[in-house]
């Protein structure tokens, strides 16, 4: 490795202990840090309101729960791409190696230097030595698995994983994520032999604990699409010695091989539990601000599927999904197309703009797309998404979620979304990107609590051909 970043990054120590809340302390003691990384850099912690687990590891590269760089989230995947390509024994040389891996550790470190890495990382153009199918775990790794599919320029495919009933497709694979608010995950390919071949499958997601996720998931895809090979990337790992061993013992029970790839890896000790219940009244803002929403529809050319999909609340709703978003799955040649949407929705957005400070947001699992317009849209642009994820807030520097809002989803009213650490006045600007047209009833909760919070205008992006939606466009707020 380089020596010309890294080792002023050395932990102090190897053990941590956060007092997230009264009755809840885990310490974390590192058993991997390759790139001697600080966990500070990493995460912070915060009380998670879940039955099944008592604590959240809030991811600062992730670009979910917190504001960030948005060639941050995208650098994170393709460090993890980088570590795959040596692992599978690309045929970079070691020298070049050390060098694009250095940079990706110094723009992780230090979000300032983040386009430059990430733009790096592209333009060496590399490509795994055999074809490999990359699957990213709904809803927070879906922008992961695509950053980290994106960094190759052939030979790879990726699709993610989704919460959302199409009952018009079939899912090629099902299985539940244990620990989780939220356990059914089903996985709508267009290609029905995207996963019959024998490539390698990268399961990635942000953060695995137990690893139970990952072995349902290699169970199912094994009893349907078997195959000799599969890789569990994540930006964190927690896997106890134990479940290490579960991994062993599922190669040797379906004859198969595991590899796991992170940036930082550990066991956690998790001492109390909290006595918390969610209140979707914390954090909450007054809407009557006179700040508009301003609703607009952009022309693109991305290619669009027509399927239903059905809510909790048994509604349906028929508006096109983005066939590119990732969810029906893409090979290496479609970049070319999302990129050159990228640049158009760009070019509309950015004129958009009225203030310095402008952040964009990504609703639920769609965030790759919303991600890589926001980090084209110059200078002063944070993003992030909104989530299912119920966490408690509590305002402290050393606490990972400040402050919280509330909201039914415009996807399924019957699921409570969340928005977390964006204070009022914070941005001149907000942009919501939507994948999907969406009722204005169902859209306005969300939409009230951000002109709460931003200083001059709320924008309204649906990512659809205006013609679709010209009739709702008249109801937002002009």
């Amino acid at each position: 490795m380089n020596n010309s970043i890294l080792p002023s990054y050395y932990p102090r120590t190897n053990i941590h202990t956060f007092n997230i809340v009264e009755n809840l302390q885990v310490t974390v003691t590192e058993t991997s840090n390759p790139f001697h990384m600080p966990v500070e850099s990493l995460f912070s912690m915060a009380a998670r309101i879940n039955k099944k687990r008592s604590f959240l590891f809030v991811s600062k590269v992730l670009g979910k729960h917190i504001p960030v760089n948005p060639y941050t989230p995208l650098l994170s995947g393709a460090a993890l791409g980088l570590l795959l390509y040596r692992e599978m024994g690309g045929e970079a040389g070691s020298d070049t190696m050390d060098e694009l891996l250095d940079q990706a550790v110094h723009g992780l470190i230090h979000s300032l230097y983040a386009e430059e890495a990430y733009r790096k990382l592209l333009a060496a153009r590399l490509t795994l030595p055999r074809p490999v199918v990359f699957i990213g775990f709904a809803e927070t790794a879906t922008a992961l698995g695509h950053s980290m599919y994106n960094m190759f320029a052939g030979g790879a495919s990726y699709i993610h994983t989704t919460r959302e009933d199409i009952p018009e497709m079939e899912s090629v694979v099902s299985f539940e994520e244990e620990h989780s608010h939220a356990v059914d995950h089903l996985c709508y390919a267009l290609n029905a032999g995207l996963l019959s071949g024998e490539e390698p499958v990268i399961l990635v997601d942000d953060e695995i604990t137990t690893g139970n996720t990952a072995i349902n998931t290699i169970r199912d895809i094994q009893s349907k699409f078997p195959r000799r090979e599969y890789v569990v990337a994540s930006l964190l790992d927690w896997r106890s010695d134990a479940n290490i061993q579960a991994y062993r013992d599922l190669e040797q029970e379906l004859g198969i091989k595991i590899r796991a790839l992170s940036l930082l890896q550990g066991t956690i000790d998790v001492k109390g539990v909290p006595l918390l219940e969610a209140d979707g009244r914390k954090g909450r803002v007054d809407a009557d601000t006179g700040v508009p929403v301003v609703t607009t529809y952009v022309r693109d050319r991305l290619e669009r599927l027509m399927v239903s999909s059905t809510d909790s609340c048994g509604e349906i709703n028929r508006s096109p999904y983005l066939k590119l978003s990732g969810r029906f799955g893409l090979e290496s040649a479609d970049n070319v197309a999302i990129d050159q949407e990228v640049a158009r929705v760009v070019e509309q957005l950015r004129n958009l703009r009225e203030g310095s400070r402008t952040l964009v947001m990504g609703v639920g699992e769609f965030m790759y797309l919303p991600m890589r317009i926001a980090a084209e849209m110059g200078e002063g642009v944070s993003y992030q998404s909104s989530t299912r994820s119920p966490i408690h807030p509590e305002r402290r520097p050393d606490y990972g979620v400040h402050n919280a809002y509330a909201y039914p989803s415009a996807g399924d009213p019957a699921i409570t979304n969340y928005i977390y650490n964006v204070d009022h006045g914070q941005y001149d600007d907000i942009f919501i990107l939507l994948e999907r047209e969406v009722p204005a009833q169902r859209i306005k909760p969300m939409t009230d609590i951000l002109k709460g919070l931003a200083g001059s205008k709320v924008h309204l992006i649906v990512l659809a051909p205006e013609q679709e939606g010209e009739a709702a466009a008249d109801e937002g707020d002009r």
